[in-house]
């Protein structure tokens, strides 16, 4: 079963937590614009990707394997938002917002996810 992804909550809460990365990272020193910045911009742009191109397959089993991509995705993003916070203490209250709103991100993905399974 085919599922518009542009009408999925779940990849429009992502799409905006990938604009909130690319709001905070320009705030980090400019050295980090090809190492940090760089790995942080694809794993966050790798959540909503995967769930769009999950959404065009003609099963929910296939989709349930792409919102697992989705899923490994916002793990890696969690991880170097971790290391920002801990190199660039003083981003911490920006961070911490995010870290938020991917745990919310990733508990709507698995929920997704379950009810596909069913």
């Amino acid at each position: 079963m085919k599922h518009n992804f542009r009408e999925l909550l779940i990849w429009k809460r992502s799409m905006n937590f990938v604009t909130d990365i690319y709001h905070l990272t320009p705030k980090l020193p400019d050295h980090e614009k090809y190492g940090l910045a760089t790995q942080i911009h694809r794993a966050a742009v790798s959540i909503p990707s995967n769930i769009a191109e999950g959404s065009t397959r003609t099963t929910d089993k296939e989709f349930s394997r792409f919102l697992d991509f989705s899923l490994g995705s916002s793990y890696e993003t969690e991880t170097q938002i971790i290391i920002t916070k801990n190199v660039y203490p003083e981003r911490a209250y920006e961070v911490e917002n995010l870290q938020t709103e991917r745990r919310q991100i990733q508990k709507m993905i698995v929920a997704f996810q379950n009810g596909l399974n069913k």
